[in-house]
């Protein structure tokens, strides 16, 4: 149906559908209440064809997580709807990796009837009682940039317009928006939603020149400088290879949500920045909110620290005392570009010094790769992370999105290009990665996407909600279970804390362990996918290649149970 044709919308929920689609909203991925009436009827009715597609999803973490992957892949944010408080609190942990990520997303729920009876929509079910709160927005106010109750229809428009532009103003993040049932239920009498916004996304900040000459400085005058970047997406430092490669700076890519530098860079330094930092005379902080653990890594007295980010004091974190002897407010790309100008005309860049100084970085990284992929390499007794991640490796190819939760090892591994790797914000709520890696694949069908996660985080993720979509909208998702029975993060926490504790000569470490496993392997399968169960390492790669050929071929979602024990 064009849009001539299209008849207006003739209630507020109608509209909402349709102002979504005319904003390029292209998926609203609902778990439903019963406030949802209004809308599943705008849905089934003949206003439900302006609308984006909606999707039934099984649980609010997956609804997210589907959101968070779509746009990290496509860079689009995408519309979430849950029901009222319940909905909200189960969605919160996504809505909390997506803040930390700076992913945006319009994230709205239904709101219980605020009148007992009178209006179409008013409360006719006991849970309408039980389920107000007085402010259901605090449940996400602290992880979202904005958030609103839509009072009447009226404002529906200005509503919709201002949060999508808060959302994805820099930095971006999600946004909340409540719809109560009997707003949604009114009539809408402004006719057809026009197709375009009231309100424009702000223009990121610009460098100020400068601070990005005395950032340059610092550059220009270091004999051991580095880089510790954290990306969002991809597309936030385009150009960071080529500066780091010009200028012969090391890359750490510490807790980064998206992959910015190729592995396989000469100057992709890997993922720990504590090799470098203590020898730098010089630290560029490209949006990396946790560069370093003040407790773990020291920086020397006279190193200077360069933090670029679009709020470089991170204000939305309580407590953050990383160094900083130039905070500059601005788009990373913009500012990467505008020390590249500078530091040309600072640096002899086919001088001597410089040349000297990035062989002996390439030298140096060169072989520290080959150190963790030569040890990866060799076949255990049995399966360990290692050699599950090797295996992996060679399986999947280049052109593969990774999302990891806990599971794979990035060293070990082979990421060509950037943006091929995803890992979980420093949020740090599990259950992430299977539900990015379903809204990645359904934003781009055509590659091999991959989960990777712990068996702790593929519960958290709840599985049975992800596969039953998986197998709803046919996507053939690789999910592998790094599956140590317990929960690793915890261990090693408290090793890290008490090194010869009691805890270490413990049989059974208390509160680790998930034993005995769940057959996850028939987790999948219950939903038409291929699940295996390997316990022997000289079966790995046989049961990666079926799996595959299972993805590949038959369009089907796979998982690998990888039956592994403990990291030392």
């Amino acid at each position: 149906m064009s849009d001539s044709e299209r008849r207006a919308p003739q209630t507020v929920a109608e509209a909402y559908l349709a102002l979504l689609a005319s904003r390029g909203i292209e998926w609203l991925f609902a778990n439903a209440g019963t406030d949802f009436a209004p809308l599943i009827e705008a849905l089934a009715g003949a206003g439900g064809e302006a609308g984006p597609r909606a999707v039934a999803v099984p649980h609010e973490v997956v609804a997210v997580g589907m959101a968070h992957g779509y746009y990290l892949v496509t860079g689009r944010p995408q519309a979430v709807m849950v029901h009222v408080d319940v909905g909200t609190a189960n969605a919160l942990v996504g809505i909390m990796n997506a803040h930390r990520a700076q992913v945006p997303m319009l994230f709205c729920s239904g709101r219980t009837p605020y009148t007992e009876s009178g209006h179409l929509g008013s409360r006719d079910l006991p849970i309408h009682w039980g389920q107000e709160m007085s402010d259901q927005g605090s449940l996400v106010r602290e992880h979202v940039k904005w958030d609103y109750e839509l009072a009447v229809g009226d404002q529906l428009v200005s509503a919709v317009d201002r949060a999508l532009a808060i959302a994805m103003a820099p930095p971006r993040g999600p946004v909340y928006l409540s719809l109560p049932r009997e707003v949604l239920a009114e009539p809408w009498t402004a006719g057809g939603v026009s197709p375009k916004t009231g309100q424009s996304v702000p223009t990121p900040a610009a460098p100020d020149p400068a601070a990005i000459e005395t950032a340059a400085d610092l550059l220009a005058a270091a004999q051991r400088p580095m880089v510790i970047s954290s990306t969002s997406v991809p597309r936030s430092v385009s150009s960071l290879g080529d500066f780091a490669d010009r200028f012969a700076l090391p890359v750490v890519e510490h807790w980064s949500p998206c992959l910015g530098l190729s592995t396989e860079h000469p100057m992709h330094a890997g993922f720990d920045p504590g090799g470098l930092l203590p020898e730098a005379d010089a630290v560029l902080v490209l949006d990396a909110p946790v560069p370093w653990i003040p407790a773990r890594h020291q920086l020397s007295d006279d190193c200077g620290v360069i933090q670029v980010a679009p709020d470089p004091s991170y204000s939305h974190l309580p407590l953050r005392g990383h160094r900083a002897s130039v905070a500059i407010t601005s788009d990373v790309e913009a500012a990467v570009q505008a020390l590249g100008s500078v530091l040309e005309s600072r640096l002899d860049v086919a001088g001597n010094a410089l040349e000297r100084r990035r062989q002996e970085l390439t030298a140096r990284h060169l072989a520290a790769r080959a150190t963790v992929r030569e040890r990866a390499a060799r076949q255990p007794e049995s399966p360990t992370r290692l050699w599950a991640s090797h295996l992996l490796d060679r399986a999947i190819g280049p052109d593969a999105l990774v999302f990891n939760e806990l599971g794979c090892v990035p060293p070990a591994m082979r990421f060509e290009q950037p943006g091929s790797l995803f890992s979980i914000s420093i949020a740090g709520a599990l259950g992430w990665s299977l539900p990015a890696a379903l809204g990645a694949q359904l934003a781009d069908r055509d590659r091999l996407v991959v989960a990777t996660v712990g068996d702790g985080s593929y519960v958290f993720a709840n599985p049975v909600a992800c596969h039953q979509v998986a197998a709803a909208l046919d996507l053939p998702v690789l999910t592998v279970v790094f599956n140590n029975q317990g929960w690793q993060a915890v261990r090693h926490a408290t090793l890290g804390l008490y090194p010869e504790g009691h805890a270490r000569g413990a049989g059974e470490m208390p509160l680790t362990r998930v034993a005995p496993s769940p057959r996850y392997d028939q987790v999948v399968a219950a939903s038409g996918g291929h699940g295996e169960r390997v316990e022997r390492a000289e079966d790995l790669a046989g049961a990666f290649d079926r799996a595959l050929r299972v993805v590949r071929e038959e369009r089907r979602q796979a998982l690998v149970d990888v039956v592994i024990g403990w990291d030392v």
